[in-house]
């Protein structure tokens, strides 16, 4: 007959292991926990709002350098206008005016107001392929002053103003445009290429 001695003072390391198994969660570990549903769309919403910003950002600043072209085009434009009537001859002793002949469309003179209006139309110097071209309109008006107030002594100047009217595309809605206006105003003073009245010549 064989007996098998037990020894009560020594714990079962193997049953104290499966019971604590059994009883006590294991807890998870840093590379399996993951996020919520609540948090993948906050995530998404975030990611969403800064690229749209960027791409919003980006298409506001080249619509705003093609305006920035076009405003510079049509200032030419109306310099342009401009310096063709500054050099128009304009000689009061000799009694000629050549800025009253001027190539104008809708040419116009109103002799009680001594004033001339007409417009002109040209392409704007921007870069274009094709027929993707921008006309502008530029709207002269010159007018006779006396700067002493008074038609009898023959002290006047003309003021010439342009204004160049173009067209662009609203901000943001492509199918539909507004109409802007670049506006130059000047003096011109007229000349005097009479030698006899100069002087220049012995009477």
């Amino acid at each position: 007959m064989r007996l098998k001695l037990t020894r009560h003072d020594e714990p079962d390391y193997q049953d104290a292991a499966s019971q604590t198994a059994m009883t006590v969660p294991r807890r998870r570990r840093r590379g399996e926990s993951g996020l919520t549903l609540f948090e993948v769309l906050i995530a998404l919403v975030i990611v969403v709002v800064v690229f749209d910003s960027i791409v919003e950002g980006y298409i506001q600043s080249g619509t705003m350098a093609e305006w920035t072209g076009y405003s510079l085009a049509a200032q030419q434009m109306g310099v342009q206008s401009l310096e063709q009537t500054r050099s128009a001859v304009w000689d009061i002793a000799l009694g000629k005016n050549e800025i009253t002949n001027l190539n104008l469309m809708a040419f116009s003179w109103s002799a009680t107001n001594q004033t001339l209006t007409g417009y002109t139309t040209n392409i704007l110097d921007v870069p274009y392929s094709g027929t993707n071209f921008v006309i502008a309109t530029n709207f002269i008006t010159i007018k006779m002053i006396y700067i002493n107030n008074s038609t009898n002594v023959p002290v006047q100047l003309q003021v010439i103003r342009v204004d160049t009217v173009w067209p662009f595309r609203d901000w943001g809605n492509f199918s539909s445009q507004n109409l802007y206006t670049n506006s130059i105003c000047t003096y011109m003073a007229p000349d005097n290429r009479d030698p006899g009245t100069l002087g220049c010549i012995d009477q």
